[in-house]
């Protein structure tokens, strides 16, 4: 392989507009808890399965969620209302795509909507050999997207700080940990967060 075979050409970048996705579904009594409002597993696997397909329109390569960075319910979404999600790519860093989602319930009987919850999510697209591959960067447009594309950056450095924590937990933890009473160990605070600190500096 010569030199140039090796060199990355950076991809046009694609309006967040052309990642437009839209998913309506209406809920049933099977959706609904003891309160007949939606359960909240189905109401992230709606997002979830909105956000790939932006995604996947967007890197036009299969993708993988890396990371759901928040869900944030804001109205309970009750049986017989609809729900309305929008996805769109807001940014694109390399080989990974930022997704946001609205999710609008409406009252079919009143017409009363309201936007119930919105998320965002983290998404890494794959090459023939499965693994991370180029994405295009986001164009945008309109005073929303910009808004979201500008602020994208401090949403990643909130998601790089939050995966270095769950990698301390998680190897702390381990996977032989036990949630039950043990006597306590006498450790030191600073031997018991060795390494933790430094981790929040490292890129992922």
């Amino acid at each position: 392989m010569n030199v140039l075979e090796k060199l990355v050409v950076p991809l046009s970048s694609r309006p967040a507009s052309a990642s437009l996705t839209i998913k309506e579904s209406i809920v049933l009594p099977p959706d609904t808890n003891h309160h007949g409002t939606i359960f909240g597993g189905k109401l992230m696997a709606y997002i979830d399965d909105v956000a790939t397909i932006a995604a996947t329109k967007h890197a036009r390569r299969p993708v993988v969620t890396a990371s759901t960075d928040s869900v944030d319910f804001l109205h309970p979404v009750r049986k017989g209302d609809a729900v309305s999600l929008s996805a769109f790519v807001t940014w694109s860093h390399k080989t990974s795509m930022e997704v946001f989602v609205r999710v609008v319930t409406e009252d079919l009987l009143t017409g009363g909507r309201k936007v119930c919850a919105t998320s965002f999510l983290t998404f890494v697209a794959l090459g023939d050999d499965d693994k991370p591959t180029v994405v295009p960067g986001v164009l945008a447009e309109s005073d929303e997207e910009r808004l979201l594309f500008s602020t994208a950056p401090d949403r990643k450095e909130a998601r790089r700080i939050r995966r270095q924590e769950s990698k301390h937990f998680a190897n702390y933890m381990g996977t032989d940990y036990a949630f039950k009473e043990t006597q306590s160990k006498s450790v030191p605070q600073h031997s018991i967060n060795k390494g933790y600190e430094s981790a929040w500096g490292s890129d992922w």
